[in-house]
């Protein structure tokens, strides 16, 4: 494990994390979580793990952010 590049891993994650709760707008909060998604990706790869990373990008970062920005884009909001 090389802790440079561990850390502000780390810190990112745990930031989009935390930013993605508190952000009141679905679509921001989706896009959010998927760059949690590619960063997940990114620490898999480097714990030497490359299948679970492949499948964290292609089905986290990938099919579930077209499946939420598709389902957010069927929607409307109730305010007027």
């Amino acid at each position: 494990m090389i802790w440079g590049i561990d850390l502000p891993l780390l810190f990112f994650l745990v930031v989009c994390a935390a930013v993605a709760v508190h952000v009141k707008d679905l679509l921001g909060s989706t896009l959010i979580l998927s760059v949690y998604s590619l960063i997940m990706a990114i620490i898999w790869t480097e714990l030497n793990s490359v299948d679970v990373a492949f499948t964290e990008a292609s089905v986290g970062a990938g099919i579930t952010t077209i499946l939420f920005i598709a389902a957010i884009s069927r929607t409307r909001r109730m305010e007027e």
